[in-house]
């Protein structure tokens, strides 16, 4: 006892000791975390069914797959994907839970939805782009119109003659008919609808004109020639369905209307787990099986960094910003 008090008394031992310290804290700090080694949850902000679904279950799978651990999807629906996002938002950044969603919540709903609870920017992690969805304008099909400049002609002699389904206010079948109107430079009136199921009905029906919607929910109805397909809202025409033109090439210049999915974690997530995420997520989505699977829903991989996660969140962002702030029209 008397020879260790000596020895803390001693110049040397303090320095020595805090070495030692230091030199085993940095040893700990760089030893490379086993991730994962538990259950990952993954949050979808949208009730089952749809093409939301099929994304997060698909990839959630194959990350199970490539990971080696289960990935338990959990649907946390409600205000158009908002409180599901914001869920994940509050959550430790440990890697362990993850948000696989779509363009409406991240680049449309903070624009108009008061009290969000979450930055699309700041308080998320980005991961890794998924793919990409057009939405097809599709109109009854006992009007005359073939294309979409007979459409906007007859949309421009007759103004607020015709006019458009939606699945409801703000979202991106509603802002996809507003862009078109503020491109075409035509007036039609606004039908929101809660969903698309009863949309796609009264279009197919004759009670409304036409509506912009997922291809998933409408290809079988233009196969059978209960909707027409007037065009597509993305640059190139979809493999799974070519014979359908591009409003870009129909006469509206840079036309372009995303559903868009991506993986996102809480805030401040660790450099070595957000770039092992984004790795799995490039390998899976090289896949063909994969490829092959989104491509039955008309979804378009992507991939990527999760810089270009970023880039394409700020640009989406600000376009429909710009479109939203234009007060041209309602969100009630």
């Amino acid at each position: 006892m008397k020879n260790f008090l000596f020895i803390a008394k001693s110049r040397n031992f303090i320095p020595l000791f805090i070495l030692q310290f230091f030199l085993l804290a940095t040893v700990y700090a760089v030893e490379p975390t086993t991730y994962p080694n538990q259950t990952v949850h993954v949050t979808t902000p949208f009730p089952p069914g749809g093409a939301a679904d099929v994304v997060v279950r698909l990839v959630s799978q194959k990350l199970s797959e490539e990971l080696g651990v289960s990935f338990i999807v959990e649907n946390r629906p409600g205000a158009g994907g908002s409180i599901g996002a914001k869920y994940i938002s509050q959550l430790p950044p440990d890697g362990y839970n993850l948000l696989i969603t779509s363009s409406s919540t991240m680049s449309i709903n903070p624009h108009f939805m008061k009290k969000i609870g979450y930055d699309p920017f700041t308080s998320f992690t980005p991961i890794s782009l998924i793919g990409y969805s057009p939405n097809v304008f599709v109109v009854t099909p006992n009007l005359p119109f073939k294309t979409v400049q007979e459409f906007i002609a007859a949309a421009k002699a007759q103004p607020g003659k015709y006019n458009f389904a939606s699945n409801g206010p703000g979202t991106s079948s509603h802002l996809t008919g507003e862009l078109f109107q503020q491109s075409a430079g035509v007036e039609l009136l606004h039908v929101p609808y809660k969903g698309a199921s009863p949309a796609v009905v009264d279009v197919a029906g004759g009670q409304v004109t036409g509506l912009f919607a997922a291809f998933a929910s409408v290809g079988p109805l233009i196969k059978s020639g209960k909707l027409k397909a007037l065009g597509v809202t993305s640059m190139k025409r979809m493999e799974i369905a070519p014979q359908i033109p591009t409003l870009n090439e129909s006469g509206l210049p840079n036309f372009e209307s995303l559903q868009w999915w991506g993986v996102f974690a809480p805030a401040n997530l660790p450099v070595n787990i957000q770039v092992k995420l984004n790795e799995a997520m490039n390998k899976i989505l090289k896949q063909q099986e994969t490829k092959t699977r989104f491509a039955e829903e008309s979804i378009m991989v992507l991939g990527g960094s999760p810089e270009d996660l970023k880039n394409y969140l700020r640009n989406d962002f600000n376009k429909w910003g710009k479109l939203i702030s234009s007060g041209k029209f309602s969100l009630n």
